[in-house]
């Protein structure tokens, strides 16, 4: 399997830190009860610790839709790949607009491939990275010769699971479960891969369900499909709930494990592609690895783009001469549910 090309597509808006704890201040003044000062520059003071500085929002009149056929057209422009040439659709992600069908036949519909079947993947942050793995199988039946892997992150919008909800503090016990609400960026990216001969990708994945009750979005009578836990919904039903420093905690020694069961040649690496979730824990995970010198970041650009991280990271690293045909990659990625991957290929 080749990646032929990965483009990504940010909305207009630019959100600094100050204007996300701005936004807190607006909508917590009558809610919140202790010092809302005080807690809004602990929020500053994680936001800078984390590494974060922008992010971008839809802004008002942009849609996801076209910013998501943006980055296809784009993505296909570069591979040099028809829209009736891709066989496969693959949407993955968390944002969507759609319980049925699968937003893959819309995204198709948008972007003008006929050709293409069209299903979803939903892994959380880890979709992108799933998804690659199961076009890589797909190419393996001989059935399939160009798969598209689009996603359209914008998890911002007005009523939506985050926004405003999440921005309205009742006190500051209130941040465990919302802090890493305020990294989040939105982004669409498109991939492009074929079915062609070349260094073999390889995957490795390890699944921690009973951390799954530390990052959730629930709909409503999820109580019927789960166990019981205090965790989840602690924001309400239908708000993203997020126990990030829980989750880091948990996850660090499970992300060194899926790594080291990868043992990809750390010599051989010229670029480190991980989730988006904390410039400063990933480096210094990174640092440990011995590749802290060859990470890619977004996270202080972008925020948290969610499953859009690692194909984001790839195309700046790409556009950046920081990652050349032939040379050696590795995706790194800790994902509610909980889940870790690691990967590494050739571009």
């Amino acid at each position: 399997m080749k990646l032929r090309s990965v483009a990504t597509e940010l909305p207009s808006r630019e959100v600094t830190n100050a204007d996300v704890t701005r936004l807190i201040q607006q909508h917590s003044a009558e809610s919140f009860a202790g010092d809302l000062d005080h807690t809004l520059r602990r929020i500053t003071a994680f936001l800078r610790y984390s590494g974060s500085v922008t992010r971008y929002w839809l802004d008002a009149g942009e849609r996801p839709i076209d910013l998501l056929r943006t980055a296809a057209n784009s993505a296909l422009a570069k591979a040099d790949v028809a829209a009736g040439e891709v066989d496969v659709l693959i949407y993955t992600g968390v944002a969507r607009g759609f319980l049925e069908p699968a937003g893959a036949y819309h995204s198709a519909a948008a972007i003008g491939l006929d050709n293409a079947q069209c299903f979803d993947i939903l892994d959380a942050c880890m979709s992108w990275t799933r998804a690659v793995q199961l076009a890589d199988a797909l190419f393996r039946t001989g059935e399939y010769r160009t798969a598209m892997i689009v996603n359209a992150e914008f998890n911002l919008r007005a009523g939506g699971p985050v926004y405003p909800r999440t921005f309205r503090l009742e006190n500051v016990e209130h941040l465990q479960s919302t802090l890493p609400v305020y990294t989040l960026g939105e982004a669409a990216t498109a991939t492009v891969l074929t079915s062609e001969e070349a260094e073999p990708w390889r995957f490795r994945f390890i699944s921690r369900p009973d951390l799954a009750p530390l990052c959730n979005v629930t709909l409503e009578g999820y109580e019927g499909y789960c166990e019981p836990s205090d965790k989840i919904a602690r924001n309400g039903v239908g708000t993203f709930t997020s126990f990030g420093f829980d989750m880091h905690a948990a996850g660090k020694p499970e992300a060194d494990k899926v790594f080291r069961r990868l043992d990809p040649p750390v010599h051989e690496v010229a670029a480190l592609f991980t989730h988006a979730s904390s410039k400063r824990e990933w480096q210094a995970g990174a640092d440990r690895l011995g590749l802290g010198s060859v990470i890619h970041h977004v996270y202080d650009r972008m925020g948290n783009v969610v499953s859009a991280s690692v194909p984001a990271a790839i195309d700046s690293a790409v556009q950046a001469g920081r990652l050349r045909p032939g040379q050696r990659a590795v995706g790194w990625v800790g994902s509610a549910g909980m889940s870790f991957g690691a990967f590494t290929f050739v571009l």
